[in-house]
C-alpha cells in the first residue's frame, strides 16, 4: 500500500489533512476525543466535522474552536504534554517530531535556540489537536509512512498577518520547514501552506515526487480549508496498492570508450553474477566521432546500488545515468523439463514457456542445456537446436 499526499491545488494545514483522513474512513468520535483531550496541553477546543462542497467536490471539513489558551508556548511544553497522553508511543513520538520541525525552523528564523523558542499561532491548541489528531488518524487507518509519497506543495502568494507583523507568503518557518522539499507559488494571492501542514507532511512522507507514480488508486479522500476560491480548496490523500515491484525495473546506462573487448566481456559477466536482470552492450559513435559502446544494464532496485558501484569499479566511468521505476509488461513464465533421445542417448532438456492471458507466447529451450548436449553428441549446437524443437 503507497499514501499520496496531494497538496498541488491548494496547499496543506493539518485540518485539511485531518478531513482528507477521514473522509477516507478515521473514526470521527475516537479522533474527536484524541483531539479534545491533546488540545488541554494548551488549552480548550471543540471539534466537529463537516461534509462540505467546494466547486463541485464533497469533502470534510474538520473545523477546531478554540475557547481557552495560553499566551505563549515553549517547545519543551509541548513536549512534556505529549509524553503525557494516554496514547501509543509512535504517535507520541511522531507527534514530537512534527513540533519539532516547527521549532528548529523557528529557531533558524529568529536566531535563538529550541529551548528558548515560544510558539504563537503554532503553539495555539487547535495546532496540538490538529498535530496529534493527524498522526493518530493516520495510525488508526493502517499506515505506514514508509510508503508515503508527498506531490509538490502550492503554497500561495501575496502577504499574510502574524503575531510578527505582515509577512510575505510562504512565510519564514514554512521555507524552512520546506527546505529541500518540492513546492510552487500560487495559484492565489492567500496563504496556502501552513507551519502545521508542511511539519505533518514533511514528518510523514518517505519519499516526494513531482508526479503520481504507477498506481493502482483503491480510494481517495478530501479534506477542505476554510477559504473559499474559484478552484476547490481542497488537499487530497490517495490510498493506492503498489504495483507489482517484479513488473518494475531501474534502467542504468554509461558510455564506455576506452575498455577492451576482453574487458567488457569480463564486465558483462560479473554484472550477471552481482544481480543484473540483463546487460546489453551497442556499438555506438560519440562526439568527436569516436568508437565506443553504450552499456545497460536492467536491475531491481534492491540490486540497484550495488550494481551502480560495480560499474564505476570496473570501468572508471565518470557519470552513470539511472532511470528508476520503469514499468515493464512481462508474460508469465513456466519451465518445463522434457526428455529427448539423441544419437541414442537420453538428454533433459529444460524448455522456459512464456503466457499471455493463458495462451502460449514462446516455447524456448534454454542455452546451457543445448550446449552441453552438443559438447557430448559432437552436433552442432544448430543440428541439436533442431532435433528439440
Amino acid at each position: 500500500m503507497t499514501i499520496i499526499i496531494d497538496p498541488q491545488c491548494s496547499g496543506i494545514s493539518g485540518n485539511m489533512i485531518i478531513g482528507a483522513l477521514v473522509d477516507l474512513g478515521a473514526d470521527t468520535g475516537k479522533l474527536k476525543e484524541v483531539m479534545e483531550s491533546s488540545a488541554r496541553i494548551v488549552g480548550e477546543v471543540e471539534v466537529t466535522f463537516d461534509e462540505i462542497n467546494k466547486c463541485g467536490i464533497d469533502t470534510i471539513y474538520c473545523h477546531v474552536e478554540m475557547f481557552d489558551k495560553k499566551g505563549h508556548v515553549h517547545f519543551n511544553e509541548i513536549v512534556d504534554g505529549i509524553n503525557g497522553l494516554d496514547l501509543d508511543e509512535d504517535i507520541k513520538k511522531t507527534s514530537i517530531n512534527i513540533f519539532k520541525r516547527m521549532a528548529i525552523a523557528e529557531s533558524k528564523v529568529h536566531g535563538k535556540s529550541i529551548d528558548e523558542i515560544h510558539f504563537h499561532e503554532v503553539g495555539a491548541s487547535d495546532a496540538v489537536a490538529d498535530v496529534v489528531g493527524s498522526v493518530w488518524a493516520f495510525h488508526s487507518l493502517g499506515f505506514d509512512s514508509k510508503n508515503v509519497i508527498g506531490l509538490p506543495i502550492a503554497v500561495g502568494g501575496g502577504t499574510v498577518n502574524t503575531s510578527h507583523g505582515t509577512l510575505p507568503v510562504p512565510v519564514p518557518a514554512v521555507l524552512e520547514i520546506l527546505k529541500g522539499y518540492n513546492f510552487i507559488g500560487g495559484p492565489v494571492s492567500s496563504e496556502l501552506a501552513t507551519p502545521t501542514g508542511c511539519a505533518i507532511y514533511a514528518e510523514l512522507c518517505s519519499e516526494i515526487k513531482e508526479f503520481i507514480p504507477l498506481v493502482k488508486a483503491d480510494n481517495v479522500g478530501y479534506g477542505s480549508g476554510s477559504k473559499d476560491f474559484d478552484h476547490p480548496n481542497i488537499l487530497r490523500i490517495i490510498k493506492s496498492s503498489n504495483i507489482n515491484e517484479s513488473d518494475k525495473i531501474d534502467v542504468i546506462e554509461t558510455n564506455i570508450d576506452h575498455l577492451t573487448g576482453e574487458e567488457i566481456g569480463y564486465l558483462f559477466d560479473v554484472l550477471l553474477d552481482a544481480g543484473a536482470s540483463d546487460v546489453s552492450v551497442t556499438p555506438i559513435i560519440m562526439k568527436k566521432n569516436r568508437q565506443g559502446s553504450l552499456l545497460k544494464v536492467i536491475s531491481k532496485r534492491s540490486n540497484r546500488d550495488k550494481l551502480v558501484e560495480l560499474i564505476f569499479k570496473e570501468t572508471g566511468s565518470l557519470g552513470i545515468r539511472i532511470a528508476p521505476n520503469i514499468h515493464r509488461g512481462t508474460a508469465k513464465r513456466e519451465f518445463i523439463k522434457k526428455a529427448f533421445v539423441i544419437e541414442g542417448e537420453e538428454y533433459e532438456v529444460t524448455f522456459k514457456i512464456g503466457y499471455v492471458n493463458g495462451k502460449v507466447i514462446s516455447s524456448r529451450p534454454e542455452y546451457e542445456d543445448l550446449k552441453k548436449i552438443a559438447q557430448k553428441s559432437g552436433l552442432s549446437l544448430r543440428k541439436v537446436r533442431e532435433l528439440v524443437k
